[in-house]
């Protein structure tokens, strides 16, 4: 299996991809949300001009934000500088569409967006719709460097249920996933891909589709608890990001959690919906992914750190990534908090890096 790492776009942390590289991660996949981070293609920009052997590309990139032929240009950009090790993951944009107070794009957009760049990533025509115009476009200066369509674009498209997955099987050339809790989820996962690509008239070759799940990793000291102060300072704010993301759920949709959010379900509630309701989609993804605000520190139960990330001793998640390594998952990219990033990224590359 492949070990990547997903990172909060930083225009000054190139060193952490650079390190990366050097220790034998897979890809580095740069996140894209312009009211949380640096711009992702400014990112990628430096790393690809610091790096030599690293996949680089957009993890994931936004629809909702961004035209079609904008990101087809901006990875096309990326692949003049970093030509065979560029890939395009793309996504409607849950967190980047709530934190400005909108919905991510809806499906049917979606699927006519992916049908879009996928042709544009290929250097072919596509059809463009804009103000209820289907317009035909293309790429018309592709030569002397300024983009590269030549070296093939991969695009992993981001998905959780099963619209969204289809659509990863109707049109990409992998899919961006949940972590998987064990072989029979990611059965599920491959029935929901095989489904939309078997409904567009495509045949899907495992072998051949790349398929990532994100996460973080924590490899536990023998004996440490799995809510040891260490563990949550490198894994709390994948943590948080769940119950953001499950609080969106309920929000917008009505979904109340099940499970382990059940434990601190009512007393997070009462703590985000004491902010101001016309404001309060500025606050819900405070720390994204990257740090755990104060007020939510006491939400970090070992029910939740452990549903939503990767922690146990060295041997148990080397097994536990051989196991989803058999049910069909190619790569596991790692976002551990900010603060700690550097220490994680050591620790997994001697733990568990060589061993899978």
């Amino acid at each position: 299996m492949d070990i990547g790492v997903c990172v909060a776009s930083h225009i000054n942390d190139i060193d952490y991809v650079v390190r990366a590289e050097e220790l034998g991660y897979s890809h580095a996949w740069l996140a894209d949300s312009q009211m949380l981070w640096s711009d992702c293609y400014a990112a990628l920009a430096v790393a690809a001009t610091r790096t030599n052997r690293i996949n680089l590309g957009t993890g994931v990139a936004i629809t909702g934000t961004r035209p079609a032929p904008n990101n087809a240009s901006g990875i096309a950009t990326i692949n003049a500088l970093a030509p065979g090790r560029t890939f395009f993951g793309v996504g409607s944009g849950n967190t980047a569409m709530r934190v400005m107070g909108l919905p991510p794009q809806r499906i049917a957009e979606f699927d006519r967006y992916l049908a879009t760049v996928g042709a544009l990533l290929r250097g072919e025509e596509a059809i463009y719709h804009h103000d209820g115009k289907a317009l035909p476009i293309r790429h018309i200066m592709p030569d002397d460097g300024f983009v590269n369509f030549e070296n093939r674009i991969p695009m992993y498209v981001s998905g959780f249920g099963p619209k969204s997955l289809g659509l990863a099987g109707k049109h990409g050339d992998g899919a961006v996933l949940a972590l998987p809790a064990n072989p029979a989820v990611m059965a599920n996962i491959w029935r929901m891909i095989e489904t939309g690509a078997a409904q567009a008239g495509r045949d899907i070759d495992r072998s051949a589709y790349y398929t990532t799940a994100l996460t973080t990793m924590v490899v536990l000291d023998p004996g440490e608890a799995v809510d040891s102060p260490r563990v949550k300072a490198e894994c709390g704010a994948m943590a948080m990001a769940a119950v953001h993301f499950a609080y969106d759920q309920f929000r917008n949709f009505g979904r109340r959690p099940s499970g382990y959010l059940l434990g601190i379900w009512e007393d997070y509630r009462a703590m985000i919906e004491s902010y101001p309701a016309e404001r309060r989609h500025q606050r819900i993804h405070g720390g994204h992914n990257c740090w755990v605000l104060p007020e939510e520190e006491k939400f970090l139960t070992p029910e939740i750190l452990q549903s939503t990330s990767m922690v146990g001793e060295r041997d148990a998640l080397i097994e536990r990534l051989s196991v989803l390594a058999d049910a069909g998952l190619d790569q596991v990219m790692i976002l551990p908090n900010f603060d700690t990033r550097f220490d994680v990224l050591e620790r997994v590359a001697t733990d568990i890096i060589p061993n899978v």
